[in-house]
């Protein structure tokens, strides 16, 4: 029974030692998959990548406006942080658009994400609010 707790010990400690390794590692702007960039240049015209980095699954850059986008591996964005400004509005589903302007006048999308249930937003007023993969609202994020 002692052999086992050994083994499954040092089978943890390798595990967790392996997943240690596994944050994120800064890289050149220009190892950002081609479609990253592309992203950037479409929807952040005039803005330029100062940071960048890689884990096993994603890729994360900023702006030179402290704007935080995060990727998957395959180059698709995840998140759009844009801190104090507006989502770019093209990024936004239309029905999530229409609905935060009806019930949140005055207020900004300042960040999105792709959630497994659809879409999570915050709003320049610090409201998260949860939207289903159609742009059905589905409720505030507590």
């Amino acid at each position: 029974m002692k052999h086992i707790k050994l083994f499954l010990t040092a089978l943890l400690c390798l595990v967790f030692s392996g997943i240690s390794r596994a944050d994120d590692t800064p890289i050149p702007v220009d190892q950002l998959p081609a479609s990253v960039k592309e992203f950037v240049k479409l929807n952040f015209e005039g803005r330029t990548i100062i940071y960048a980095e890689k884990d096993w699954n994603s890729y994360e850059c900023r702006l030179d406006d402290g704007s935080k986008l995060e990727f998957t591996k395959k180059g698709e964005w995840k998140k759009v942080d844009c801190k104090t400004k507006a989502v770019p509005e093209a990024l936004i589903p239309t029905t999530i658009t229409a609905y935060v302007n009806a019930n949140f006048a005055g207020n900004l999308i300042t960040k999105i994400e792709k959630e497994r249930y659809g879409y999570d937003i915050e709003l320049s007023n610090d409201l998260d609010l949860r939207f289903g993969h159609q742009g059905e609202f589905l409720g505030i994020d507590d």
